[in-house]
C-alpha cells in the first residue's frame, strides 16, 4: 500500500548519502510521494533528488534564512500547487563539554536545529492552512530527553529540547487548522554524522545501554516518518516518538 500516494513532500537537510534525510525522502518517495530535498549544496540535493526518480526536486535553502525559507516553499507551491508533507531534518551537532561552548558553537546548534525548524515551519504554514490540512515531523533527539549523554554538547541537548517544545506549542496552534506537528526523538543511529566520531570503547559502552543490541539505522527513523506523515497517525499531533532501541524508555 503506497500510504503518501499523490502527497507532496519537502524533508531538509536530505542531501547527505547515509543520513536520516535521505532515507526518509526514498520512503516517502516508495510510498508514493513527491519529494523535495532541501539542503545547503544545490548540486547534491539535485543529484538526491534525481536518485530518487523523475519529478523529484532538489533545491538550494539556507533553514537559517527565513528569506531562502520563504523562497523554497514558494517556488515548491508554485510548481505543485500545495505541500503536504514537511519534515525538517536539517540539523547539526557538536561534541563538546559545557565550559567548551563558545558563543559561535551555540550560535550554529541552536540556529541550524531550532531556528531553521522555526523558519520552515513559518514559511510552509500558510499553504497548509489554506489547504487545510498538512503534516509537518520534526526531528528532535534522544539528548533532549535524557540530557546528551551520547554525542552532542549541551547545546545540543538544548536545540533539540527546543523542537519538542516547538513542536507541542505549534501543534496546539494550528490544529483546529486540519495541520498535524509532531516530533521524532532518534536513539543512537548509524548515520554520517556519528561515523568514525566515537571510539570502539565509546561504541560498546552506548550498545551496552540499548536493549536491542544494535545501533539504530536510518530506515528505523524514515519508518516512523513515514508513519507521522501518513493518515495512519491522523489522530497523533504533538507527539514524539522515541526510536532508541529501548535505550530511553520513560
Amino acid at each position: 500500500m503506497a500510504l503518501l500516494d499523490g502527497k507532496f513532500a519537502i524533508v531538509t537537510g536530505a542531501a547527505s548519502p547515509r543520513g536520516l534525510g535521505r532515507a526518509t525522502a526514498r520512503m516517502f518517495a516508495a510510498h508514493g510521494a513527491t519529494v523535495a530535498i532541501l539542503d545547503l549544496d544545490r548540486a547534491a540535493a539535485e543529484e538526491a533528488a534525481h536518485e530518487l526518480g523523475a519529478n523529484h526536486v532538489g533545491l538550494a535553502c539556507n533553514v537559517t534564512d527565513k528569506a531562502a525559507c520563504e523562497a523554497a516553499i514558494a517556488e515548491l507551491t508554485g510548481r505543485w500547487g500545495r505541500i503536504d508533507v514537511l519534515v525538517n531534518n536539517a540539523g547539526i551537532t557538536q561534541p563538546l563539554r559545557i565550559m567548551d561552548v563558545a558563543p559561535a558553537n551555540y550560535d550554529a546548534v541552536l540556529d541550524v536545529n531550532l531556528r531553521g525548524t522555526l523558519y520552515m515551519t513559518q514559511a510552509a504554514l500558510p499553504g497548509m492552512r489554506d489547504s487545510g490540512a498538512g503534516s509537518i515531523v520534526n526531528i528532535s533527539s534522544v539528548s533532549a530527553q535524557r540530557g546528551g549523554g551520547i554525542f552532542g554538547g549541551p547545546h545540543y541537548s538544548a536545540a533539540k529540547a527546543g523542537i519538542l517544545g516547538l513542536t507541542k506549542a505549534v501543534a496546539r496552534e494550528v490544529a483546529p487548522d486540519g495541520i498535524r506537528v509532531n516530533a521524532i526523538c532518534p536513539g543512537f543511529i548509524a548515520t554520517d554524522i556519528t561515523a568514525g566520531k566515537l571510539t570502539d570503547a565509546q561504541k560498546a559502552q552506548v550498545l551496552a545501554g540499548i536493549p536491542l543490541g544494535r545501533a539504530g539505522a536510518a530506515d528505523d527513523v524514515a519508518g516512523c516518518a513515514l508513519f507521522l506523515a501518513s493518515d495512519l497517525s491522523a489522530y497523533c499531533t504533538g507527539t514524539e516518538l522515541d526510536v532508541n532501541g529501548g535505550s530511553h524508555i520513560h
